[in-house]
């Protein structure tokens, strides 16, 4: 198996792989944050392709993010799990800074984001329902849980704004009464475009801060920084205990998503779209 690791605000190095190359990639949607580095870790024998969301030196923001050619790029590479890694702000008294929150739902605040691969003569309805792989939730808060001395909460969920400023008061106390846990930029559209690949997806995300609905609150880049930086070494730990301990046949609801969403007949596809979209719709067209 090859599995995939995005790693968020902080994760800027690969973990410790060995027969390392690095490969400079481009493709349709364009060149992704950085080339990819890909390795095998330790002795499993298991294929690992790094990304880091934000590029190497964190040039990127979150709205103006190659999400398409991120994900796109670990589809070419053969990535079948996605690990990610998210920094984000706190909705909840109980889950303090440098706690570690494995969420499994999303909701999109996000306005100005290409959505979706499928357009240009292709209609494609795939159900979203679960975001993150429920398989892959319960992984990873495990692994958390085994090898970190951290806070673990599992399940939750997470509030993707558009950024890249923080929320105001007004949002902030909105989204905490709605019952949401985290609020981060960047879980929409990777979430949404990791499924569409058929790509099984779960995140790790840090918390940085309590947001700003704490009346004593509020956000500052040098409080994020320095949590963010305290959170590293819990989630590259984490990361490593899930990927030495990956079970072998574990199968998710992302692989095979594609199977009866494709609402537009293949005729009718266009071939530059088709050749586009090959590595995901190719085999259920030529079916």
């Amino acid at each position: 198996m090859t599995i995939g690791f995005i790693g968020g605000s902080g994760i800027y190095e690969a973990l410790p792989l060995e027969n390392t190359r690095t490969e400079k990639v481009t493709t349709p949607f364009g060149d992704p944050s950085a080339p990819l580095e890909i390795g095998e870790f330790g002795d499993t024998g298991r294929e690992v392709v790094f990304l880091p969301r934000h590029g190497p030196d964190h040039q990127r923001s979150p709205t103006d993010l190659p999400y398409g050619a991120n994900v796109y790029a670990l589809k070419e590479a053969g990535v079948e799990y996605v690990l990610a890694s998210n920094a984000v702000g706190s909705l909840r008294e109980e889950l303090p800074p440098r706690t570690l929150v494995v969420p499994d739902q999303i909701y999109d605040r996000t306005k100005r984001r290409d959505l979706s691969y499928f357009g240009d003569g292709v209609v494609v309805h795939q159900p979203f329902t679960r975001p993150y792989s429920p398989k892959l939730v319960s992984h990873l808060a495990e692994s958390a849980r085994a090898a970190t001395d951290a806070d673990v909460a599992e399940g939750g969920t997470y509030v993707c704004i558009e950024g890249p400023q923080y929320s105001t008061r007004a949002e902030s106390e909105f989204y905490r009464d709605q019952g949401w846990e985290v609020v981060g930029m960047t879980a929409i559209p990777e979430a949404k475009l990791a499924r569409e690949a058929e790509m099984a997806y779960a995140t790790l995300a840090g918390v940085t801060d309590y947001d700003v609905w704490k009346a004593d609150s509020e956000v500052t880049l040098q409080e994020v920084l320095e949590n963010a930086a305290e959170n590293e070494e819990a989630i590259k730990e984490t990361v490593e205990h899930a990927i030495r301990t990956f079970p072998e046949d574990l199968v998710c609801e992302a692989h095979g998503s594609l199977e009866g969403t494709i609402n537009t007949p293949p005729e009718a596809i266009p071939a530059e779209t088709r050749e586009k979209l090959e590595p995901f719709i190719g085999s259920y067209l030529d079916d």
